[in-house]
């Protein structure tokens, strides 16, 4: 693969921002090619990307990509250049798109200890998972503010960038909150291994701040109506998982994956008729 060769890729991974003090407040988008091979693109500063190159989930990008510099994971690119939006996968016909290109050309496991292998392996970093069970959707307390010695690193490199380039940014962007709370879902596997993994989407987070505004800062309020929308209201759905692994555990964690998106889609009534 080369720096010019331009790759379309249809968007299903936007995660909740992080600090990282070599790029600043970035995001980790994954996606799928049209064959349903993996794609994640690192790092990306998405709200600070003009308005012709912020793209939505499920959006298809067009980008130039190159490996990335000390991260082994196979599917682990940087872009070169725009993140161009070129078109989007809607919910018509009962997510029959979605579904063609993320259910039947990209591979669906099932059992996590085959992942785990694919992951010490060095074979796959990024995957759809089917869970048999959901069991539970749970949060836990983080810490409520970005790390002081994080943000300090982060200004230090960013009042050494150029003025002429990054001066209107540093004039009026604002650090997206920090969540305070990590979210998790526990369930089984087709093997019946039980597990918990943390939800790393963007959305979810989103979901937390509009439901702590609704409820007039009730954080317990809050909480429940998020248990509500991923644990009630998607059990009632053909529930899937996006997963990923981590950069520092990818090939010797004991269990590297995380969530890194959610795939709520409709049951596919033909596929009922043969349950």
């Amino acid at each position: 693969m080369t720096a010019t060769e331009k790759h379309r890729i249809l968007v299903t991974v936007k995660t909740y921002p992080t600090l990282s003090t070599k790029y600043g407040e970035t995001v980790c988008t994954a996606g799928v090619r049209e064959d349903g091979t993996w794609v994640r693109i690192y790092p990306v500063p998405f709200r600070r990307l003009g308005e012709a190159e912020q793209y939505r989930k499920f959006d298809w990008i067009e980008c130039r990509l190159k490996r990335r510099d000390r991260d082994p994971r196979p599917e682990s690119f940087s872009p070169v250049g725009e993140l161009t939006p070129v078109g989007h996968v809607g919910t018509s016909d009962r997510w029959s798109e979605r579904r063609r290109i993320l259910l039947k050309t990209a591979r669906v496991y099932d059992t996590l200890s085959e992942l785990i292998a694919a992951a010490k392996g060095n074979v796959a970093s990024l995957a759809v998972f089917k869970p048999t069970r959901i069991t539970d959707f749970i949060w836990e307390d983080e810490d409520r503010e970005w790390s002081q010695h994080r943000l300090d690193q982060m200004r230090a490199l960013h009042s050494q960038l150029p003025l002429f380039e990054e001066d209107p940014w540093r004039q009026t962007f604002r650090l997206l909150q920090k969540l305070p709370y990590a979210f998790s879902y526990r369930f089984e596997d087709a093997t019946g291994r039980s597990s918990k993994l943390q939800v790393l989407d963007w959305e979810v987070g989103a979901l937390y701040w509009k439901c702590l505004k609704s409820t007039n800062g009730d954080e317990g309020a809050a909480l429940c109506k998020v248990r509500d929308k991923y644990y009630q209201e998607f059990l009632k759905t053909d529930l899937h998982f996006f997963l990923g692994t981590t950069q520092q555990f990818h090939q010797v964690g004991p269990n590297p994956w995380v969530i890194v998106g959610v795939f709520p889609i409709p049951h596919d009534p033909q596929q009922r008729l043969f349950d």
